[in-house]
């Protein structure tokens, strides 16, 4: 049986792809520490807070709006199958908790700045999961492929606004920053020091008669 012949060349490729994967690594960090950057300087402007403020308010009178349109025909209809059923106690949920969103975005409208509570935050978050979740079942109820383009088209568009953000903060933020210190100019060299004029030679007396 013959053996394996790996040789040098096998352990250089194997190092190579360590290297370029810790480079990759590197990257992805670096530019994940820059976004997280971005987000925490753009969070301390007053007229960011205010733009969130007012998308908040959009997104929660919207989702509320959606979501007693679609629970509208289920209050009378009988029996609901599972899809209805599901849109029903989302927006149950939903409803409720975006509406005491309202009111934390109305204070947050008075007082000019984003509030910081975790509660908050997590309360948004699953209101709006539940909101979605409510109107890709509705769309299920009535018609199955109508529920599938509704929960790929919201995860587009997550990717669309998050790529939209990003690529108009990031030319906000380079425009921001300070200009880098430019080095200073290196002293020019001293004149050299020129050398003393050689005395003449003295001259001899035949060339002093001529």
């Amino acid at each position: 049986m013959a053996g394996w012949h790996g040789g040098p060349g096998m352990m250089t490729i194997v190092a190579g792809d360590q290297e370029q994967q810790a480079a990759e690594i590197r990257q992805a960090t670096e530019a994940a520490q820059r976004q997280a950057a971005w987000m925490q300087q753009a969070a301390a402007e007053p007229e960011q807070q205010g733009e969130w403020i007012r998308q908040n308010n959009v997104i929660y009178g919207g989702l509320i709006a959606i979501g007693l349109v679609l629970v509208q025909p289920f209050l009378t209809a009988t029996p609901l199958d599972w899809s209805a059923k599901v849109c029903v106690i989302a927006f149950s949920v939903a409803i409720p908790l975006l509406a005491a969103l309202v009111l934390v975005n109305r204070q947050e409208t008075f007082r000019r700045r984003v509030t910081d509570s975790l509660l908050v935050r997590v309360t948004r978050s699953i209101a709006q999961l539940l909101a979605f979740v409510g109107v890709v079942a509705g769309f299920w109820h009535i018609m199955w492929v109508a529920g599938v383009a509704v929960l790929v088209s919201g995860f587009v568009a997550i990717m669309v606004h998050s790529a939209g953000y990003i690529r108009l903060e990031r030319p906000a933020e380079v425009a921001a920053a300070p200009p880098s210190p430019t080095a200073p100019p290196s002293p020019a060299a001293p004149p050299s020091p020129t050398a003393p004029p050689s005395p003449a030679a003295p001259q001899s007396p035949d060339d002093a008669e001529e």
